[in-house]
């Protein structure tokens, strides 16, 4: 592999003796590594290998042909560079309590959705990507995983930045110069320059600047990236505790999982090298802010009398398991729904920020009609009592996850079918008897019309 020769020399600079070995690492074949959904029941790979830091996280043998894979657009799993994974271990030393929790730059949803499993029972999540289109994949992934404590948002750090102590915890990933990308990513190579990297380290110091304000004081900042220079590293991080007042944290680990320490100074933060770790580069630091003398802050929403009230159709109601525990609200025909226990911060929030998706999208009411939202297919709090089930082979399920039209019992009822695979929901159709009306989500769809000749698919 062809490096940058400023990338060389630098490395070489801080790695020392090591760093023959460590560009040697980068010839190596790259870890293919996938975390599971544990609320969708699947059993570990058979040729699966656990990651030490990730209870849910498995090495594969080979890559599988994710894309032909239903239970990957089911949402029973995710591919996930297994580094990264590292952030559940932050999560678990220090966060033991229900959470307000602001994942910053979340596209596309890999620590999002860990996030969901990670925090404890009672947290809210907010999940946020600046470039939009970026953030329609976010809410895709966030969806098919399941939960509805998440809100998914399209905001600049510094519009976020306005909600006043708001959220006990930051995750930023922050965008870096990709360095620990190297070896699966040849673009991130060729983009690579010194210039780049000091843009890189300047602009993470304007999106914590941008957001600091809306961590409560006493609050965690956990910051990451995927690069190894110490410029978006640790001299960030003695920035961010010298210039806004935060205290970084140690975050104690085995020694045999080989995750190094600062590369730079004598602060507590967590590397992964390629030569000595299974995965890709990732640098991981925690920061606690500060405490003051602020009081609370009061989060207004508008009057109840201010807001506009729908009818809700009690069927779709009924279409969630607990439904008394939802609140329920109607736009533009679309039912949505949230745990009541977070309808005040939905509501602020909806008014503070660009919301792609929250909550649940239910159903949506047309006329006398009710029609299942495929959300709701995908959701951890569907009712499945409430609809017939159609089981369908892989040949049926490629064929449902490209749109194209497939074919139930035609001796099966009437109405709106639940379609699984290998139980897992993928999504509904309207079964008329004669044929079938698929409603999988065009966007959602498998674009490529060829099948492969060989598969790897998840068992």
């Amino acid at each position: 592999m062809e490096l940058p020769a400023d990338f060389v020399l630098r490395t070489r600079t801080l790695l020392g003796d090591a760093y023959e070995q460590f560009e040697k690492s980068l010839d190596a074949e790259t870890p293919v590594s996938i975390r599971l959904n544990n609320r969708k029941g699947l059993a570990p790979p058979s040729s699966g290998e656990t990651i030490p830091w990730c209870n849910a996280g498995y090495y594969l043998p080979n890559r599988l042909t994710f894309t032909f894979d239903p239970l990957f657009h089911a949402g029973g799993y995710y591919v996930q560079e297994a580094s990264s994974m590292f952030l559940e271990q932050a999560i678990k030393t220090y966060i033991s309590q229900p959470v307000k929790c602001l994942d910053l730059c979340a596209a596309p949803g890999g620590k999002s959705t860990h996030l969901l499993d990670l925090l404890p029972e009672g947290s809210l999540l907010v999940s946020n990507e600046v470039i939009r289109n970026r953030s329609l994949v976010l809410a895709e992934n966030i969806t098919k995983w399941g939960r509805s404590n998440v809100i998914v948002s399209n905001d600049d750090p510094q519009k976020i930045g306005q909600l006043t102590h708001y959220f006990d915890l930051i995750v930023a990933d922050v965008p870096c110069s990709g360095e620990g990308m190297f070896r699966k990513d040849e673009y991130s190579r060729q983009e690579w320059s010194m210039a780049n990297v000091e843009l890189c380290a300047s602009r993470q110091k304007r999106i914590i600047h941008d957001i600091w304000n809306a961590l409560k004081p006493g609050g965690l900042l956990i910051y990451s990236t995927c690069t190894y220079n110490t410029a978006e590293n640790e001299e960030n991080i003695q920035y961010i505790a010298e210039n806004l007042g935060a205290e970084i944290q140690p975050l104690p680990l085995p020694d045999e999982w080989k995750v190094c320490g600062a590369l730079k100074g004598n602060i507590p933060v967590s590397r992964f090298l390629p030569h000595k770790t299974r995965g890709e580069g990732f640098f991981l630091a925690v920061l606690r802010k500060t405490e003051d003398d602020s009081g609370p802050v009061i989060f207004k929403t508008k009057s109840s009398k201010d807001r506009k009230k729908e009818s809700i159709p009690s069927a779709i109601q009924n279409w969630l398991k607990n439904s008394s525990g939802f609140h329920f609200n109607i736009h533009n025909g679309i039912v949505q729904a949230y745990p009541i226990i977070f309808k005040e911060d939905f509501l602020y929030l909806t008014e503070k920020l660009k919301i792609i998706s929250a909550g649940v999208k239910v159903g949506e009411s047309k006329g006398k009609d009710l029609i299942p939202h495929p959300a709701l297919a995908l959701s951890d709090d569907l009712d499945q009592n409430s609809f017939h089930r159609s089981e369908i082979s892989w040949e049926e399920a490629i064929r449902y996850l490209r749109k194209e039209a497939i074919t139930i019992d035609s001796e099966a009822k009437k109405g709106y079918h639940l379609i699984t695979y290998k139980n897992l929901p993928l999504g509904f159709v309207k079964h008329l008897g004669n044929r079938s009306n698929n409603l999988y989500p065009s966007e959602w769809r498998i674009r490529t019309g060829y099948n492969p000749e060989h598969l790897l698919l998840f068992e």
